[in-house]
């Protein structure tokens, strides 16, 4: 018999009526051994998140304010889960340690991670399987660095005590004890190190969608969903923001070659989106998905005899780095050079930039486009089939949309288009209609 981890964002556990689900689905396959859970999200659109509710008794706290009814709040809607789940868990003795820590300074991320920590022993108890803190299995060391290795090793002596165990997300310990959290959302993470641990044979990351679609359905609201993805087409839309899975999760269980499956708690039978580490394209598609993000900066510059001049490219390289932007893209050509930034991270700074790249590198033209949109199109088979470049610009062409940049990958496997933020919807719908035919 197999192994899966299995995962539960917030919306999947957001209270008893949902974890009656999730209980559901876990019983529905022996092979759901390891459970791993998020603190309860909102169970409606003007709800509280748990998490967002416990950093507001901290703030509360910091700034001698009362706290009392919002951790009250919190209190109470764990004990209704418990209540109406009909289980035997008491836990005051945990919301006196979790008020008494908070009155004596507790860090942020204790605070934080005390949502997954209650909801895993709530829910172990009403699955009838271990409770397992994260705590002593996730290491990082004493200045908050994640500990992979000494990590995977912790979980896999750990777990191997355990027949099945429910594990609280998003945080471990370091040397001293102290709580250390992953970034928001880092529930995504512990699913995946824990999945490496076991040798799992599938991660299951189980959400409020069916997986991903091949667009954003705000934007196509006929998108097609996405039944399977190779990590690095994943990689290349998770860029543009296009995820519902944390993308440092997916490191732990690619480099192990673990599948991950995103699921539907409120679907089950839907199969989601399965994300393997191999190309596959055995429907002969050619586009995967399609993504974008606004506000983007383009800097663009021209030098005559540019492409040979030594140092060019570092020296330009540099002054970003000195100015700690990061560069996201650098379409270049024999005498010119695009530099495309988050138009965030030059706030307030683009003018020194400027000045030191006309000082330093002396450029003949220096062109600034602001208000840009950056779009994706990704997929394996675009590198095996001839003239998708000319169907894409021609797609563009045709709704009236001016390219302003265009940058390909070296694997073939992504094309990017840069059109002013106005366009952004346009350009991907566009491209969506001209590669993917009505259903």
């Amino acid at each position: 018999m197999g192994v899966k981890v299995t995962k539960f964002g917030g919306s999947s556990v957001a209270d008893a009526i949902q974890i009656a689900k999730t209980k559901d689905i876990i019983v529905s396959d022996p092979e759901r051994k390891y459970i791993i859970v998020s603190a309860p999200g909102k169970r409606y659109n003007a709800d509280n998140k748990i998490t967002d509710l416990l950093y507001l008794c901290k703030t509360h706290i910091e700034h001698n304010l009362p706290y009392e009814q919002v951790f009250q709040v919190i209190c109470d809607r764990f004990t209704a889960m418990v209540i109406n789940l009909g289980t035997k868990v008491d836990l005051t003795k945990e919301f006196g340690v979790i008020i008494d820590n908070l009155r004596k300074g507790a860090s942020t991320d204790y605070i934080a991670s005390r949502g997954e920590y209650l909801n895993a022993i709530i829910t172990a108890a009403y699955l009838g399987y271990d409770f397992v803190d994260a705590a002593i299995m996730v290491r990082f060391d004493e200045k908050g660095k994640f500990l992979s290795e000494a990590t995977n090793e912790s979980i896999k002596n750990e777990l191997a005590k355990h027949e099945t165990a429910v594990i609280p997300g998003f945080y471990g310990a370091m040397p001293n004890g102290e709580i250390k959290t992953f970034p928001r959302g880092g529930a995504d993470i512990t699913g995946a190190i824990v999945a490496r641990a076991v040798e799992a044979d599938v991660y299951e990351n189980w959400t409020d969608v069916s997986g991903f679609l091949m667009a954003d359905p705000r934007v196509v609201p006929e998108a097609r969903p996405i039944s399977r993805i190779s990590y690095k087409e994943l990689r290349e839309l998770s860029y543009m923001g296009a995820s519902v899975l944390h993308e440092d999760a997916i490191y732990p269980v690619k480099v192990a070659n673990i599948p991950i499956n995103i699921r539907n708690t409120n679907i089950p039978d839907d199969p989601g989106t399965l994300i393997t580490s191999e190309e596959e394209n055995a429907d002969g598609r050619i586009v995967t998905g399609i993504a974008g993000s606004r506000d983007f900066t383009v800097i663009a510059l021209y030098k005559n005899m540019l492409s040979s001049e030594k140092g060019f490219v570092r020296r330009v390289l540099g002054i970003f780095e000195d100015n700690d932007v990061l560069v996201e893209h650098m379409p270049s050509g024999i005498d010119t050079l695009s530099v495309v930034v988050s138009s965030s991270l030059v706030y307030g700074k683009l003018d020194d930039i400027l000045e030191e790249i006309s000082r330093k590198l002396r450029p003949d033209t220096i062109d600034v486009f602001e208000n840009m949109a950056l779009v994706a199109t990704v997929g394996c088979g675009m590198s095996r089939r001839p003239g998708v470049s000319a169907k894409l610009f021609t797609a563009l062409a045709d709704a009236g949309v001016n390219i302003r940049m265009i940058d390909q990958g070296s694997s073939e496997m992504n094309i990017i288009v840069g059109v002013e933020n106005k366009d952004l919807d346009t350009t991907i719908k566009a491209i969506y209609h001209a590669f993917i035919s009505p259903l």
